[in-house]
């Protein structure tokens, strides 16, 4: 059997495996032990426990767990509604500024959390209603959240990127110090849009109360906050922005390493959820560790197997032969790019990122590689073309989190709402292709070309 036959077979596989309904997991675990009983020596049967715990034994791996700690400490809390209500106190006589204050909320809690799931809910739950309250589209509010939640895979410390990092073998530093620009980008193009349908919001309300069709409207409202009010919310957000301060310093000032960095945003997050929140009893902690714990072990367990799917079609020479195939159609390095960019939006409709990044990173990387690009700036990329797969259908993770905690706006709504966000992640890519000094300017100042 030819080599390219094996992989139409391994690949036939691994899809009717996932469509089956079998958890990813144990769809690609199970995937490689079949061919390796069918296609490698038995003895190799005997190495399956070995090889896992030898890819899951990475001290960047390490940092996981840790970071989804520090996450889980920040989401069980309720500094998802402070930080969302200080923003809208200070953006209040901003036009669109509920808008622009969940957008901003978003990424600052993605920085604190680095889990895109953990910010959907935490700043849904509070912004959403708030801005439905305000007269602000229910498919709007929900689209808005859903995308601002996509910040978690980009901005560090994102577990998208740890995953990258050790798929790639690049450095994780790096990697952080890159994604900072592009979710800078983001946040002002989510910003921006949000702003412009607030104002075709406003005026379909203007229209409809001065045509009779309505008596009010609540976006037409004008709302006030006074300085006293404005200063008062400060303090309940303040500790969290010394946390994300201390540990991006500690990272990149090399005071520690991610690892490092991990553990100690880890127990910051405890003690200042025990000191600003009283979450100090067991029945406060014991979710936070629970949620800690299942979180982490589905994602190692993915991990593992994804690392024994990737050794099984390494063995087997279907990525090298894949790789292979690509660079033998001569494609420019920008059709090349698109090519495997289109194939990532394809495997986004039915996997999560974790997955499509172990499963790919050793077919596409080498061709990438020898066409010259750069693997920083191609994982912060990936990270962003993987955000689309969050919001749109059919797996679209974020839509059925907003779903969950707003469950009377209907999928379709909130789907239509997520559309012009999938345009305006687009249009960050070709923005990065064609200026990739916003992500590259950042980690080549602090480590050097």
């Amino acid at each position: 059997m030819t080599s390219l036959q094996l992989g139409m077979l391994y690949g036939g596989a691994t899809l009717a495996a996932l469509f089956s309904g079998i958890p990813i997991a144990f769809a690609l675990g199970g995937v490689a032990t079949v061919f390796m009983t069918i296609f490698m020596p038995a003895a190799s049967l005997d190495t399956i426990a070995q090889n896992v715990y030898e890819e899951l034994a990475s001290i960047t791996l390490l940092t996981i767990p840790l970071f989804i700690l520090k996450g889980a400490a920040i989401g069980k809390s309720r500094a998802g509604k402070d930080l969302y209500d200080a923003l809208h106190t200070w953006l209040g006589r901003v036009p669109g500024g509920l808008g622009v204050a969940v957008v901003l909320a978003c990424g600052l809690f993605a920085a604190m959390a680095g889990s895109s799931p953990a910010t959907c809910s935490a700043i849904g739950s509070s912004g959403i209603p708030e801005m439905r309250r305000r007269g602000y589209s229910p498919g709007f509010a929900a689209g808005l959240v859903a995308a601002g939640g996509t910040l978690g895979i980009l901005l560090p410390p994102s577990i998208v990127l740890i995953l990258y990092a050790v798929a790639a073998e690049q450095s994780l530093g790096r990697l952080f110090l890159a994604g900072l620009g592009p979710g800078v980008l983001l946040v002002v193009l989510f910003a921006t849009f949000a702003v412009f349908q607030w104002r075709r919001e406003y005026a379909r309300a203007e229209n409809s109360v001065r045509s009779g069709a309505s008596a009010h409207h609540p976006i037409l409202a004008d709302e006030h906050f006074t300085m006293k009010e404005r200063m008062t919310a400060l303090p309940r957000v303040l500790p969290f922005l010394l946390l994300l301060s201390g540990v991006m310093i500690a990272l990149y000032g090399g005071i520690a390493t991610p690892s490092e960095t991990a553990g100690l945003g880890a127990v910051l997050a405890m003690l200042l959820v025990a000191a600003v929140y009283r979450a100090y009893k067991l029945s406060d902690i014991t979710p936070i560790f629970q949620g800690t714990l299942g979180e982490s072990g589905m994602l190692l367990m993915i991990i593992g197997m994804s690392l024994l799917y990737s050794y099984v079609m390494s063995y087997l020479h279907i990525s090298q032969s894949a790789a292979e195939a690509i660079v033998g159609l001569h494609l420019s390095r920008w059709a090349l790019l698109a090519a495997i960019l289109l194939m990532v939006v394809i495997l986004g409709f039915f996997l999560p990122p974790v997955s499509i990044i172990l499963m790919t990173a050793p077919i596409i990387l080498p061709p990438l590689r020898a066409a010259g690009f750069d693997l920083i700036w191609f994982g912060i990329v990936m990270a962003i073309v993987m955000e689309m797969g969050l919001i749109h259908p059919p797996v679209g993770l974020n839509i059925f989190v907003i779903n969950r905690i707003a469950p009377d706006i209907g999928l379709g709504a909130v789907i239509r709402g997520t559309i012009p966000f999938v345009i305006l992640l687009a249009i960050g890519v070709v923005i990065l292709s064609f200026f990739p000094g916003i992500a590259m300017w950042l980690p080549d100042a602090v480590y050097g070309k």
